[in-house]
């Protein structure tokens, strides 16, 4: 591969929304040791943009053209199993939007075909390098909270119009999109929760596809998380309630912490719950605790971190933030969840895939739009 002075030759594949600002960063230099070499868009117009790059209108072109060592792929998506694993079949670095794809089996193929390359391929799972979320991540491995009791996450800050179900022919349908809030908004939350938390045991999901919007998929749910270790978790999310909130409440032994908006308290206890329960005489007497606070005005380096990330992991061998194998985690949660709300029943953890990708074949069978469809 070319390892120009100008340094990685990226593609970006799809020009739509986000993957025009992603290649606006390569081409303005924000990404330090590579630059934009290529892009490509299935609509003619939407690379008139980008006269001082290589152009194409199909992907697979670019992928075997010699232009690029890595493409960032922003597509729908059911289309990032074959791109990403044409682009790592052909040697190249890849770097997939979220969600990885559709299907944990579609995962499981594409984690197959990086297993079989010496390429580097990662997920913009952005999130990972928020301060806030760092913060508690770290308080979490070195013990400061003390083992996890509960979890409650409520996000509904994910406000969506009508308007914005009909910008697409694709968005909010089965065949065009291959889910709803839990595939398309809330892949951040739910890599963060498995990031956080590790993976559940079992999952029950509880809402209505279509409650608020004219829309196949799921625009609203509420789920519970079980643990081996007894630890339950409450998911709650939807594209329906305005203002909204992103409030998340993490009791362990040590105290709790609550994450509301940018602000992070931790209510620390003096003295465990565990060891104040055993050894207290007192009936109604809880621990003391002393409350701790902090302000996140930063929200880290986002896309163009993790872009960096990738390019240095490239350059310089540093670790992945968001190794894309880790996407099928987040992915499996949506694909259960679904499969629960669905079904009306629990869902045992790992998932074996076929059950969701039985499921989702019925509803693109009776989805209304079939754009997208593999």
């Amino acid at each position: 591969m070319d390892n120009s002075s100008k340094g990685i030759r990226v593609g970006v594949i799809g020009l739509g929304n986000m993957g025009g600002i992603h290649a606006r960063q390569f081409q303005d230099g924000k990404i330090l040791g590579a630059h934009l070499a290529a892009v490509s868009d299935t609509i003619p117009a939407n690379l008139d943009p980008w006269p001082h790059v290589a152009r194409f209108e199909d992907a697979n072109a670019m992928i075997h053209s010699g232009t690029v060592d890595a493409v960032v792929i922003v597509t729908p998506h059911f289309s990032h199993t074959p791109l990403s694993i044409t682009a790592l079949k052909a040697g190249l670095h890849v770097l997939v939007e979220k969600p990885l794809t559709v299907r944990k089996s579609d995962a499981e193929k594409i984690i197959k075909a990086h297993r079989k390359s010496r390429s580097v391929f990662a997920i913009m799972f952005n999130q990972r390098t928020d301060p806030l979320y760092r913060q508690v991540r770290e308080w979490i491995d070195d013990g400061t909270s003390g083992p996890i009791q509960r979890i409650q996450w409520t996000i509904t800050d994910w406000f969506r119009s009508e308007a914005y179900y009909k910008s697409g022919s694709w968005r909010g349908t089965w065949a065009g999109e291959g889910g709803g809030i839990l595939l398309n908004q809330a892949p951040h939350q739910l890599d963060l929760w498995q990031w956080l938390f590790g993976m559940p045991s079992r999952v029950r999901a509880v809402g209505k596809p279509g409650r608020y919007h004219d829309i196949e998929v799921e625009d609203d749910v509420t789920a519970i998380l079980e643990y081996a270790n007894g630890a339950t978790g409450v998911f709650v999310t939807t594209t329906g309630e305005a203002p909204g909130v992103n409030r998340l409440e993490i009791a362990a032994d040590n105290g709790l912490l609550i994450l509301d908006g940018r602000t992070l308290r931790f209510l620390k206890n003096k003295i465990p719950a565990s060891e104040f329960n055993r050894t207290t005489e007192e009936k109604f007497a809880k621990p003391d605790f002393e409350e701790q606070t902090q302000v996140f005005q930063d929200a880290g380096s986002q896309h163009a971190g993790i872009f960096q990330n990738f390019i240095d992991t490239i350059t310089r061998g540093v670790p992945l933030i968001a190794p894309g194998e880790e996407g099928i985690h987040s992915l499996e949660l949506a694909n259960a969840l679904t499969l629960s709300l669905f079904n009306n029943k629990p869902v045992d953890l790992p998932m074996k895939s076929a059950r969701f990708s039985r499921l989702l074949d019925t509803l693109i069978e009776k989805s209304k739009s079939r754009q997208g469809l593999p």
